[in-house]
């Protein structure tokens, strides 16, 4: 067992620190859920995957149903940094060099990155998961060149007459290039920014993340505070053009992964700012997002698609909000809700790890994500950031276990 401290936790002792300083008490109820176990079943499905992907430059993107192989990806590929990423979680996770080893190979794949003109908002999900993470644990001075480089190239994609990054420099359907476009995703990406103005960076950066959360926590949300996948805004007037999607079931439903974006986002946006509007606003897409899962807790890839109970799954929202909550559960104040937050975070974990675990299929952690259904493209797949998020969410989840603060990923400097 390469995770030898096995951690029982009861939820009496559960202590988090909340925001405001107060300790918050789960209620008593003796969990089995061990999440050594499952730390466990990542590093040796990770040593799997290792075994098997090509030594050609290209990094692990998905696996299909019923395939037993990675389809691979080169750098420039948006999913591109969630491997490195994995890795450097792994090391983290059990303090063995040949995690770090590796990790730091995949990571310098990404490292053109910092250096090409920005042709996608995905920087800081491609370089704050790899480059981020590695800089966290080792604080190599080269990962910090790289991230302070990138930061300043996502820059390059604000509009401040609309105050939010441009999402998609190109022609995309239903964008009405060349308006201004923004998808909920791009929320993650504004990490980057915050981390650099605060490591070196200019301050700029810090003012271009607040506009970006507050113009989209103004504009993509409808009244019951579900998202809208994308927002087009005039480019020269920054007035709102119209709400769409462009991967969930219509322009009027409730994308699952979307609105993970939206829970993970705005609680990450308040840990930098420490604005209470921004954590009123956490609430508030949590709560929807909470109230309308089915009784397992995993989402359906989107919560109005008619087809429901017939439709996909996605795991990888599952796993995105199970961190999140670990998180927000510190920000707040209402024990109850605090309580209500990692009971359900718990839930979601004991779930992916009972039921949607790849072991007997794939070298890949979790099965039953999906990407883009409208498009057809990976639907009830293994994917790289599912399996991203849900180490996360574990490694967090064992840090409250024994009575530390979760792990706040990005918290770099």
């Amino acid at each position: 067992m390469i995770l030898n401290k096995q951690v029982t936790v009861i939820l009496g002792v559960f202590i988090l620190l909340a925001g405001c300083g107060k300790q918050l008490v789960q209620s008593p109820a003796e969990n089995d859920f061990n999440v050594d176990a499952e730390l466990n079943y990542c590093v040796k499905q990770t040593s799997k995957a290792l075994a098997q992907i090509p030594d050609n430059g290209l990094i692990p993107r998905n696996i299909a149903p019923n395939a037993s192989q990675w389809r691979m990806v080169d750098y420039t590929d948006w999913t591109s940094g969630f491997w490195p990423g994995e890795l450097w979680y792994l090391f983290e996770a059990t303090a063995d060099s040949k995690w770090k080893k590796v990790a730091d190979k995949y990571t310098e794949y990404l490292k053109p990155l910092s250096v090409s003109p920005a042709t996608d908002h995905d920087l800081g999900f491609q370089v704050f998961s790899s480059y981020g993470n590695g800089y966290r644990l080792t604080k190599d001075t080269e990962y910090k060149s790289v991230l302070l480089k990138t930061a300043d190239t996502l820059a390059t994609l604000f509009n401040p007459k609309v105050g939010t990054i441009l999402s998609w420099p190109r022609d995309v359907p239903n964008m009405e290039w060349p308006q201004h476009n923004t998808i909920m995703d791009n929320m993650i990406n504004l990490e980057l920014l915050f981390w650099a103005s605060k490591n070196g960076g200019s301050k700029q950066l810090y003012d271009m993340a607040v506009s970006h959360a507050a113009v989209t926590m103004n504009n993509h949300f409808r009244p019951d505070y579900t998202s809208y996948h994308a927002v087009v805004y005039d480019k020269e007037t920054g007035k709102k053009i119209k709400g769409v999607t462009h991967q969930g079931y219509s322009d009027s439903s409730m994308w699952a992964r979307g609105q993970a974006w939206a829970i993970y986002g705005y609680t990450m946006v308040y840990r930098e700012t420490n604005d209470p509007k921004f954590l009123d606003f956490a609430h508030k897409v949590t709560r929807v997002y909470l109230d309308r899962l089915p009784k397992d807790l995993i989402p359906y890839w989107d919560f109005d698609d008619p087809a429901i109970p017939k439709s996909p799954r996605d795991a990888s929202a599952a796993a995105v909000v199970a961190s999140a909550l670990l998180e927000l559960a510190v920000y707040t104040t209402d024990n109850n809700l605090a309580n209500e937050y990692n009971e359900k975070a718990l839930g979601m974990l004991k779930e992916l790890s009972a039921n949607y675990q790849s072991k007997n299929h794939n070298s890949a952690l979790l099965l039953h994500s999906t990407g883009h259904k409208p498009a057809g493209s990976e639907i009830d797949y293994s994917i790289i950031y599912a399996d991203y998020y849900y180490i996360e969410a574990l490694l967090r989840y064992k840090k409250i276990a024994q009575g530390q603060k979760p792990l706040i990923t990005y918290k770099l400097n």
